[in-house]
């Protein structure tokens, strides 16, 4: 059964979910049929989700490039809020790809600001923006396009039950 129009997140909780939320899970296809899904980091622009990952992800984009993206928060059923994004996923496999990118120097300032400490050390007035490049086999940027988007919000449950 598909998720009622009316428990979907507005343009705006949208926005600030994929701005302020930490973790997304990435689902990509691995060797054979199995699927890989990873937690990761990841920034948000231009309706794209940027993430900088290194070995099997990059390999599984490489040769296929179909992806299921989700970013959720809360635990309880009630308050779980959510988007879900199928599409397709690139990898910047050079610096001159990076370059050519209309948004990553806007993630790269945007990644900086939102793990800002997240490594254990203590957060800075002014980061710097994310310096991750391509480097060796597997190290790169993967840029994710969706073109099917699934939201929901939970807190809206109760208001669907009074009706």
């Amino acid at each position: 059964m598909p998720i009622s129009k009316k428990l979907a997140l507005s343009d705006e909780q949208l926005e600030e979910l994929m701005l302020t939320t930490w973790n997304m899970r990435i689902a990509t296809l691995g060797p054979g049929t199995r699927i890989n899904m990873t937690p990761m980091w990841f920034a948000w622009a231009g309706g794209r989700i940027y993430t900088y990952g290194r070995g099997q992800k990059v390999v599984n984009v490489r040769r296929n490039g179909t992806c299921t993206v989700v970013v959720d928060r809360n635990e309880k059923f009630p308050e779980l809020q959510a988007a879900m994004f199928q599409g397709e996923a690139h990898v910047l496999e050079t610096a001159e790809d990076e370059a050519a990118d209309p948004y990553l120097e806007e993630i790269r300032v945007q990644m900086a600001r939102k793990y800002n400490g997240g490594h254990g050390r203590p957060p800075v007035d002014d980061p710097a923006p994310n310096a991750a490049t391509a480097r060796g086999d597997n190290a790169r940027w993967i840029v994710f396009e969706p073109d099917r988007l699934v939201t929901w919000d939970n807190f809206k449950l109760k208001d669907l039950r009074k009706k």
